[in-house]
């Protein structure tokens, strides 16, 4: 099964310092094979056919921190859940200097469509939509001041989430669909 593993917190203002050669080793050592990462905000795409889905994480998270002394927090979603993701973002949505969209993958613990009604969601200012797994955001950049979604940054939500703006997402969703 090819999956995506999507490291939260690296590489942000010279914290959490990983690079990504390196950890592509470190994913293989654990195991992972047909490794590719891309950008250097944690996004690695990979192929086991052995572990349960559910063990992946833990896995990652204590090679990543054997290798690099970092206490990551890793989120693994397969192909078959990022292709379900995919086809609930809406074709028009990206990230350029007019929008602002992201897909905001969710932990286990909050990910269930009633997260909706614990986001300060501005009609008319902010796009969101649920699908499983993750909660998909737009903003016109000339509204992204006023909207409630992008004021979430710290909060404890926030905290259990993971997010890549769309033109990331469409590349992992590309990269998961090469070999």
């Amino acid at each position: 099964m090819r999956y995506v593993a999507l490291l939260r917190g690296i590489n942000i203002g010279g914290r959490n310092k990983i690079d990504m050669k390196t950890l592509k080793t470190t994913f293989e050592k654990a195991g992972m094979r047909d490794v590719v990462t891309y950008i250097n905000s944690g996004n690695i795409i990979f192929t086991d056919d052995n572990t349960p889905e559910e063990a992946l994480p833990g896995i990652l998270e204590a090679a990543i921190q054997e290798d690099f002394d970092l206490d990551i927090k890793v989120l693994v979603r397969s192909s078959t859940e990022i292709e379900a993701i995919g086809a609930s973002l809406p074709e028009s949505w990206r990230n350029d200097k007019e929008m602002k969209s992201d897909v905001m993958f969710l932990w286990e613990d909050i990910d269930d469509a009633s997260i909706m009604d614990s986001l300060k969601i501005r009609p008319g200012v902010d796009t969101v939509i649920y699908s499983p797994g993750a909660v998909l955001w737009s903003v016109w950049k000339r509204d992204a001041d006023r909207s409630g979604i992008s004021k979430m940054v710290g909060t404890d939500i926030y905290r259990h989430m993971t997010v890549r703006n769309v033109n990331t997402f469409r590349k992992i969703h590309s990269l998961m669909t090469e070999k």
